[in-house]
């Protein structure tokens, strides 16, 4: 196994991406920081800073298969630095003076930071598509099964009945609010930095003000009001959204893991001929896509921690956040676009057992529907006084394992307000689902401009 999971030949796919993979490698990092570089040279060429020839040399060697990234690397060990060697094996691929012109007025946190975000925004656009996919696949499973009753539950008991298309929706309408919640942090979070040294572009002097805005609309990145060399508060963001998106696929493959147990039996996660659930116990179809997402979730979450710890950082500068977000991001990253595309798989091959919901309402011998009969004599009794009726009725026949039917008309009060025909109708429980089929046409609607 690799140092992270993330890079093992045998686990990385149960823990990232192939495309988040390819986002956070080496080479798109240095790419990402030749990017900046590229940008920052075409922008203050046009503003007459730098000379153009110089500019476009500069421009043409900021290719990252143009350098030699284990000699890089070498350099970084002897230097402690990483912008340094970079800029030295761009000059051995661009020799001249063109190259007394790179990186002109910036710091190597402007160039490592705005890369990252860099970085960032192609995993959001990952992330943003993943998590369509998953809100399509809990919106149609809401549409599918609008009316399966099934036993709802509290406090991991039977409740009342509701509808798993109820229970779909509102996975639903909880994806699509973190999808607004990613899109709104994109104003924050991708934000250019260009500062200079302390933050204050003294270098370039009055022409500091263009060169950062004409960088920023070059990158397609957001412009700072001030630098955010140590305001990291917008990496913890990005952090915490992130830590929700994943929690909300890690509860979603909770409650899946939960409803798959043998005494549930009334969901299943997609199984396909040849997935062994025990190497001893043949019989097994365990839940390990839906045991996945759930470690995923909690391993996303306690990144969180570390994420708002950099926002405490020292003076103008501070490398130790750095370090820590160097440490971090990628794997935040990954993992969270590992838990978001796991779960729309899981959730568009899932098995609905109707049959076993079905079974599943009549566990309690009628008890599930204590609600309806309780508010029927409240009209009859004052609401107080039937719920001590009915709970006194309810205990002795959980007890005793009598069916409440019976119950009911074994109690000369009930038997004398109710007829066993309206008994009968009460302990239905397709006909107290209340306003679930409601809810989820109000959610397929409301959630159908983001698919």
């Amino acid at each position: 196994m690799g140092t992270y999971v993330s890079d093992s030949r045998l686990f990385r796919d149960q823990f990232s991406t192939p495309r988040m993979r390819e986002i956070f490698s080496d080479e798109n990092c240095v790419q990402k920081w030749l990017d900046v570089e590229a940008a920052l040279a075409k922008v203050q060429a046009r503003l007459g800073v730098i000379p153009a020839e110089a500019a476009a040399q500069i421009v043409a060697t900021c290719k990252v298969g143009l350098l030699d990234l284990d000699a890089m690397k070498l350099e970084m060990d002897r230097t402690s630095h990483p912008i340094v060697p970079l800029l030295r094996e761009m000059k051995k691929a661009c020799p001249g003076e063109a190259m007394e012109w790179v990186h002109y007025g910036a710091t190597t946190q402007d160039i490592m930071d705005t890369g990252v975000v860099l970085q960032v925004k192609e995993a959001l656009d990952e992330i943003d598509a993943a998590m369509r996919a998953l809100l399509k696949a809990a919106s149609d499973l809401a549409v599918q099964h609008r009316g399966t009753v099934m036993a709802g539950r509290s406090h991991g008991q039977q409740a009342l009945p509701i509808t798993f298309g109820f229970k779909a929706a509102g996975w639903a309408a909880e994806i699509a609010r973190n999808m607004d919640r990613l899109a709104q942090l994109r104003e924050r979070v991708l934000v250019g930095s260009f500062a200079g040294a302390i933050g204050t572009l003294a270098a370039l002097g009055e022409q500091g003000d263009a060169v950062q805005r004409g960088l920023f609309a070059e990158l397609g990145l957001a412009e700072t009001l001030i630098t955010w060399h140590t305001a990291r508060d917008g990496m913890a963001e990005l952090a915490c959204t992130l830590a929700i998106c994943a929690a909300t696929v890690g509860r979603i493959a909770h409650e899946i893991y939960e409803l798959q147990k043998t005494e549930f039996s009334e969901l299943e996660e997609p199984f396909s001929p040849g997935k062994v659930g025990s190497s001893t116990m043949p019989h097994k179809r365990n839940p390990p896509a839906c045991e996945g997402i759930i470690a995923l979730a909690r391993a996303v979450r306690a990144i969180v921690p570390q994420a708002v710890e950099c926002v405490m950082a020292d003076h103008e500068r501070d490398k130790v956040v750095l370090q820590s977000e160097r440490e971090f991001t990628s794997r935040l990253m990954c993992m969270t676009h590992a838990a978001v595309v796991k779960g729309a798989a899981v959730l568009r091959g899932l098995t609905v057992r109707a049959d076993m919901m079905e079974r599943n309402l009549g566990l309690l011998n009628g008890l599930l529907m204590s609600e309806p009969v309780m508010f029927a004599l409240g009209k009859k009794f004052g609401k107080q006084e039937a719920h001590e009726m009915v709970y006194e009725i309810c205990m002795h026949a959980f007890e005793s394992g009598q069916p409440l039917r019976d119950a009911l008309l074994a109690n000369n009060t009930v038997a004398a307000a109710l007829t066993p025909a309206e008994i009968d109708a009460m302990l239905d429980p397709h006909s107290y689902v209340g306003m679930a089929e409601v809810f989820v046409d109000r959610v397929v609607a409301g959630v159908a401009g983001k698919l």
